[in-house]
């Protein structure tokens, strides 16, 4: 785990800033970062992120649980991949939400001594919403920084957002998630025990528990990679609740069939990325229906991988 930097314990000097919830590190997101890590180095500054958890959304009542695309470590993980000095993760609660601009601003320069603030297009913040562009930079020349607003990025015909990469999971859209992030959509988790029936049918699965937060996408049957101690994997992944089987089972399973592979991974840490989604989950009247559809489902997964694309690159 990261260690947590807080506010009042940094004492920077010409800070290159920017604010948001980067939830994903989307493409977006990443354009942002890459703009202002560039301007940091040029002036031998430090590029700081200010960022939440929970999410605003979550606290303010908008939105539930499974909702996060990034677990807070992990998105500091990415966040400091793409060059980011510190990453200070704020507390966010309803107090936090009713904060003038200005009194949000206020510890930034005195903690930070804010250069450059850099903000999206549609940036807000404060109660509400009041601190957006057009208010920030009414408050720039008081301040003393200078205020960078990105225009959106895009995804074909579409602008990216931490909402809509959520929207295209809901619906098993891995495709326009992976356009999206720039990356496979992932999940990282323990193997834990479960009840053995892959096992019994010949495709022992490994159940993982997953931060409970985390997004889970569709129901149904996927292609995947699975990292197991540094190495890539094929997979087969059910998500659901196992229907045929008639399970009481209140939240969805998240279960990788790794392909050519017979080790014992219980207590292990892996990671599972999507590559494509292949069928909604259905019920079976026969057990021996169930298997026929699993072989059918390694052989399209196989297909699948062999013929996975390489993400999206970035926009120059």
């Amino acid at each position: 785990m990261p260690e947590q930097v807080t506010l009042q314990n940094l004492s920077l000097k010409d800070a290159r800033v920017t604010i948001g919830s980067f939830d994903g590190v989307h493409r977006g997101h990443q354009v942002i970062i890459r703009d202002l890590v560039q301007s940091a180095r040029k002036a031998n500054a430090p590029a700081v992120v200010i960022t939440f958890f929970p999410h605003p959304a979550v606290v303010l009542g908008k939105k539930t649980h499974h909702f996060y695309l990034t677990h807070p470590d992990e998105r500091e993980m990415m966040l400091k991949e793409l060059g980011v000095d510190e990453v200070i993760t704020l507390p966010f609660t309803r107090e936090l939400a009713e904060l003038s601009p200005e009194d949000f601003l206020a510890p930034l320069k005195k903690h930070l001594g804010m250069k450059e603030l850099w903000v999206g297009y549609d940036f807000a913040m404060g109660k509400n919403r009041s601190g957006n562009t057009g208010r920030l930079l009414e408050l720039a020349k008081p301040f003393g920084y200078e205020l960078k607003i990105l225009e959106p990025i895009q995804a074909g015909q579409i602008v990216i957002s931490s909402s809509l990469i959520r929207e295209s999971l809901a619906n098993g859209d891995i495709k326009s998630a992976r356009e999206m992030l720039g990356r496979n959509y992932s999940l990282s988790g323990r193997v834990v025990e479960g009840d053995g029936r892959g096992k019994q049918i010949g495709f022992p699965t490994a159940n993982m528990s997953v931060w409970e937060e985390k997004l889970i996408p569709r129901n149904g049957i996927y292609a995947g990679w699975v990292w197991v101690e540094g190495r890539r994997y094929g997979s087969a992944v059910n998500i659901g609740l196992r229907p045929t089987f008639g399970d009481d089972v209140l939240h969805p399973r998240v279960e990788p069939y790794i392909l050519d592979f017979d080790k014992d991974i219980y207590d292990t840490d892996i990671l599972l990325e999507f590559v494509q989604f292949l069928r909604p989950e259905v019920r079976f009247e026969k057990l021996d229906d169930l298997i026929n559809q699993i072989h059918m489902d390694v052989d399209a997964a196989r297909e699948e991988l062999k013929n996975a694309v390489k993400t999206p690159d970035l926009p120059a």
